[in-house]
């Protein structure tokens, strides 16, 4: 890398308060055409229809007071709140676009919940090449997340194509036992079905030491994501014994982005507690908690749950609806069968998709070891 000169931020960004283009009304429309901007992870809160304080001096950077996120833009937009500040970059010195990449790897410490651009962010220092050498490294930098964003796209088709697999086979199984048993309500062939603690029992969370509760984020279509784990203390186990989990019980998400997906506790889990995830406790000799599983996973399963989201942004499954979904039952023989046939179409399935779950989740890792290596001379 050729000489370089170090700044302060406080240089290189001019702050701008945002208090002139904040959003007046927060009726929201996607049909609306500015966008309101949080610099956050969501972005872009919502589109309105005002006409009047919108920021149009572009590109600029938008900054977080708070956390120190940042986002880069290069359209007209209105802001929700003051809790921003909007960065002007000096282009005498320095491209937008390379230092808003150089901002993505600065460690910085914000647990404290206060304002840091004025009085601790804008100080750091940065070394800043010649304009000509930040064109390249920009450059190289937006090739390799060109290459990066295509393969996520890849990824997420792919996961596309496995649930409309997945929901085909289980879809069709179902159909196929249809006439061949007679059709109960699920809470007929169940002990009972439960929530987990509803209320976030903050009193009784622990770092480390407590015993394990599910979330509904630990749910997943036909396996548990066994990371991320909630944490409670002994004594809030103890006083939530009704939500402890045993091998057999069907945990179905009751909210989130899982919303519906099920899956059966095995013996690694027993014991476990579970926090506002649905249980339900098979007859065994009636169902068996696999094939009570499976079904919920299917197209019939699916369809109750957003039968009962009632438009929410973020639904939470009705549990007596749950317990009332008619259930085709054949015989436990057929049931073993029917789940075996089902395992053996679906077993390469799941594992193609825990892979490209991993690898999702690695894309934001993977960007920050890109401009890691830019920055450090390795991209050019």
């Amino acid at each position: 890398m050729a000489e370089s000169t170090s700044y302060e931020l406080g240089e290189l960004l001019l702050y701008e308060q945002p208090t002139n283009y904040i959003v007046e009304s927060t009726a929201y429309d996607d049909s609306y055409n500015i966008p309101v901007l949080t610099a956050g992870k969501s972005f872009v809160l919502g589109y309105t229809n005002e006409d009047f304080g919108i920021f149009d001096q572009l590109p600029v950077i938008i900054f977080d007071d708070f956390t120190t996120a940042s986002q880069y833009v290069n359209f007209k937009f209105k802001v929700k709140s003051t809790a921003m500040k909007i960065l002007h970059v000096n282009t005498e010195l320095v491209l937008p676009k390379y230092i808003y990449y150089r901002m993505q790897i600065i460690q910085f410490d914000h647990s404290t919940h206060k304002r840091y651009w004025i009085q601790q962010y804008s100080k750091i220092k940065v070394s800043i090449p010649a304009l000509s050498e930040q064109e390249q490294i920009v450059t190289r930098i937006e090739e390799l997340f060109s290459k990066l964003d295509k393969a996520v796209e890849t990824l997420q088709t792919t996961k596309k194509q496995l649930t409309m697999y997945r929901q085909a086979v289980l879809k069709e199984s179902f159909d196929c036992i249809e006439t061949e048993c007679h059709v109960a309500t699920i809470k007929s062939v169940c002990y009972e079905i439960k929530v987990g603690i509803v209320i976030k029992p903050t009193q009784y969370y622990v770092e480390s030491n407590g015993v394990r509760a599910f979330r509904n984020a630990n749910v997943r279509r036909n396996y548990i994501e066994d990371k991320d784990w909630a944490m409670i203390s002994a004594t809030g186990h103890a006083k939530n014994k009704k939500s402890e989990v045993h091998t057999g019980d069907v945990l179905i998400a009751r909210s989130g982005v899982n919303l519906g997906m099920a899956s059966v506790v095995s013996k690694r889990y027993n014991g476990y507690n579970a926090i506002d995830v649905v249980i339900a406790v098979p007859k065994q000799d009636k169902i068996l908690a696999e094939y009570l599983a499976y079904y919920t996973n299917s197209p019939y399963g699916l369809h109750i749950v957003k039968k009962n989201q009632h438009g929410a942004a973020q639904g939470h499954l009705n549990v007596t609806e749950y317990g009332n979904l008619q259930i085709p039952i054949p015989s436990v023989d057929v049931q073993h069968q029917l789940i075996s046939l089902i395992e053996s179409r679906l077993s390469v399935c799941e594992s193609i998709e825990k892979n490209v779950d991993t690898v999702l989740a690695q894309a934001d890792a993977m960007r920050k070891s890109i401009l890691k290596e830019a920055f450090e001379g390795r991209l050019i």
